[in-house]
C-alpha cells in the first residue's frame, strides 16, 4: 500500500505539471501524512541535510569547469582535433563526432552541454557533406550520453553519494564501459552511413595534425590530470572538481586568452543556475528517501523481487527493464535519486556488486536521455539544429538500440566492467 501511495502521489503531481522537485516534496509529505508522522521540521531537516555533503560540492565545480572550457575555446580545440585524425574517412564528420563526444565527455560529464556544442559546430557540417539530417542529429544525440558514463561524471557523484559508495571507483569502472559505447557507436554508423554519397574532408597533412594537437593538448591534459590524482589518491572526487575548475580557467584565460571577463561572468552564472536545480533535486530527494526508509519500501520490493535474487543475471535484467521504463519518463537525476535508495539494499541482498551495478544503472539513466517522449538530449539537438522531434527521434534509434544491445551484454557478462575497473583502480 506504501508502494503505491508514493507512486501515486508522485505521478499525479508531475502529471499536473508541477516540477520534479516538488513533486517529491509532495509526494513525501503524502507519505508521511500516511504513516500518521507528518512533521514539517521533519521535513525541513531532510531538505537541509541531503544538500549537505561534501562529495556533492563536485557537482559545481565540474559544472563550472565544463562552461569555462565550451567558452573559452577548450571544447572548440578539441573537436578540431578529432577532425584532422579521422574527418578523411568515407562518413568521416559521423566518426569525429563520436570521438569529439568522447574527449568532451573527458572534460564536462554534462550531457546536454556536450550536444549542444556537437549539434552547433558539426551538424551544420554534416548536413553540407551530404548526410541525412535526422540520422546525423540521432548520431549527435547518442554520442553525447557517453558524458554521463565516462568520468567525470555528475551522475556517477549523484549516485555515490545516494548509495553510499565510492564515487572514485565509479568514475574508473566508467572508462572502459565508455569507451565500449563510443566503439558501438562507430560499428553501427558505418552500417548506416556506408551507402550515403557524402563528401569527406580532405586529408590533413602530417603538420596540420601535429598542430592540431598540439593546441588541443592542455585540453586532453585534464583528464589525465583528473584520473591520474584519482587514481594515486592525491585529490578527492571533490577537489578534482575544484582542480578542473581552476585548470579550466587558467588554461582559457592565460594560455588561450579566449575568455573575457563578462564570459566568466555568464559561465559562472550559468554553473550556478544548474547547480541550484541539481543541488535542491537532491535536497528533496532526500525526504523521499528518508521515508522510503521509515516505511521499509526497499524490504517491500526485496519480497516482492525474492524470487531473482538467487539469480542475480535475471535480477540485473527485470532492474534494467525497470530503469528503462521509468528512463522513458524522467531525467537522469531524478531516476538516479529515486530508484537508487529502493534498488540499493535489493541489489546488496543479491550480492551484486554495487560499482558495477552503479556503471549499469548509469548506463540506462543516460541511455533514457535519448529515449522519448521525454528525452533531454533528443529536444536539446532537436532546437539547436532546427528539426522536428520526431525526426530527431527517427535518427537516434539505431544508435539507442545498438546503446541497449551493448547495456544487455555487459549483464550477461560482468566481467566486461568489473575486469577493466580493477585495471584502472
Amino acid at each position: 500500500m506504501t508502494i503505491t501511495i508514493f507512486l501515486a502521489s508522485l505521478l499525479a503531481a508531475m502529471a499536473v505539471g508541477v516540477p520534479i522537485a516538488f513533486a517529491l516534496l509532495v509526494s513525501g509529505a503524502i507519505l508521511m501524512w500516511h504513516l500518521g508522522m507528518f512533521d514539517a521540521q521533519i521535513i525541513a531537516e531532510n531538505v537541509i541535510h541531503g544538500a549537505d555533503s561534501y562529495p556533492l560540492l563536485a557537482v559545481p565545480f565540474f559544472l563550472l569547469a565544463g562552461e569555462i572550457m565550451n567558452t573559452g575555446g577548450l571544447s572548440r580545440r578539441l573537436i578540431n582535433f578529432a577532425m584532422t585524425l579521422v574527418g578523411h574517412i568515407h562518413g568521416g564528420l559521423g566518426y569525429v563526432t563520436i570521438l569529439a563526444a568522447l574527449m568532451l565527455a573527458a572534460v564536462s560529464g554534462s550531457a546536454v552541454a556536450d550536444a549542444a556544442m556537437l549539434a552547433a559546430l558539426l551538424l551544420p557540417m554534416m548536413n553540407a557533406a551530404g548526410h541525412n539530417p535526422a540520422r546525423s542529429a540521432g548520431l549527435v544525440a547518442a554520442s553525447s550520453i557517453v558524458a554521463p558514463v565516462i568520468p567525470p561524471s555528475i551522475g556517477f557523484i549523484i549516485f555515490g553519494v545516494t548509495a553510499n559508495v565510492s564515487i572514485s571507483r565509479l568514475f574508473m569502472a566508467g572508462i572502459a564501459p565508455g569507451i565500449m559505447l563510443g566503439v558501438a557507436l562507430c560499428l553501427t554508423w558505418w552500417l548506416v552511413s556506408r551507402r550515403e554519397d557524402v563528401q569527406p574532408l580532405p586529408r590533413r597533412s602530417q603538420m596540420e595534425v601535429l598542430t592540431a594537437m598540439r593546441e588541443a593538448l592542455f585540453a586532453l591534459g585534464l583528464p589525465v590530470i583528473i584520473i591520474a590524482g584519482l587514481k594515486m589518491g592525491v585529490f578527492t572526487p571533490t577537489e578534482a572538481g575544484v582542480v578542473a575548475a581552476v585548470y579550466a580557467l587558467f588554461v582559457s584565460m592565460v594560455l588561450y586568452r579566449e575568455l573575457s571577463p563578462a564570459q566568466l561572468y555568464k559561465a559562472c552564472s550559468d554553473a550556478a543556475r544548474t547547480s541550484a536545480v541539481v543541488m535542491f533535486l537532491v535536497a528533496a530527494a532526500a525526504v523521499s528517501a528518508w521515508l522510503i526508509t521509515v516505511a521499509n519500501i526497499p524490504q517491500q520490493v526485496i519480497s516482492l523481487l525474492e524470487p531473482l535474487i538467487d539469480n542475480p543475471v535475471m535480477l540485473m535484467i527485470a532492474i534494467m527493464v525497470l530503469v528503462m521504463l521509468v528512463g522513458t519518463a524522467l531525467d537522469l537525476s531524478p531516476t538516479i535519486l529515486i530508484l537508487v535508495p529502493v534498488l540499493m539494499p535489493l541489489v546488496k541482498t543479491a550480492g551484486i556488486d554495487p560499482v558495477y551495478f552503479g556503471v549499469l544503472f548509469m548506463i540506462n539513466c543516460a541511455i533514457g536521455l535519448i529515449t522519448p517522449p521525454v528525452g533531454v538530449v533528443l529536444n536539446t539537438v532537436a532546437g539547436v539544429g532546427k528539426l522536428r522531434m520526431d525526426q530527431v527521434v527517427a535518427g537516434v534509434m539505431p544508435f539507442m538500440i545498438a546503446q541497449f544491445v551493448l547495456m544487455f551484454l555487459l549483464v550477461l557478462f560482468p566481467s566486461l566492467v568489473t575486469v577493466p575497473a580493477r585495471w584502472f583502480y
